[in-house]
């Protein structure tokens, strides 16, 4: 079954990139552009995936983070943070407000997916994700 990843991302060049390299990959990409566009996505489609921009405006990302995990429908959602924050401690504050993962931007085209499938959850028998089906 084809795997949906929300990204929640305000910036248009960063929403097109992402989408075209994750589609070419055979995911459904669902996008917006705020947190709370953001939030509301992810309730009404449960997503397998969240990329989380951390420089949103209003409600930034950590903020977002916060939100989706403290959900009790949402927190299994596994969020990998997409930022430009690469400054000493932006990781771990980014883990800290409940991301799995974080990925620096700018994204690197050619490992970028192979980032992403990293935290997407793997379903029982599916070998698309490297299982070997029994």
């Amino acid at each position: 079954m084809k795997k949906t990843i929300l990204l929640i991302e305000d910036n248009p060049q960063n929403r097109y990139l992402v989408k075209f390299l994750l589609e070419t990959r055979g995911y459904t990409i669902l996008q917006a552009e705020t947190g709370p566009q953001g939030l509301e996505m992810a309730a009404a489609k449960h997503p397998d995936l969240i990329l989380l921009d951390i420089q949103l405006p209003g409600m930034d990302g950590h903020a977002v983070a916060q939100a989706l995990k403290s959900d009790p429908q949402l927190q299994s959602i596994p969020i990998v943070a997409v930022t430009s924050y690469a400054m000493m401690g932006d990781r771990e504050k980014c883990l800290a407000a409940g991301a799995e993962g974080y990925i620096e931007k700018p994204i690197d085209p050619e490992s970028f997916g192979e980032e992403v499938e990293r935290f997407l959850p793997v379903a029982q028998g599916d070998v698309s994700q490297g299982d070997v089906a029994p």
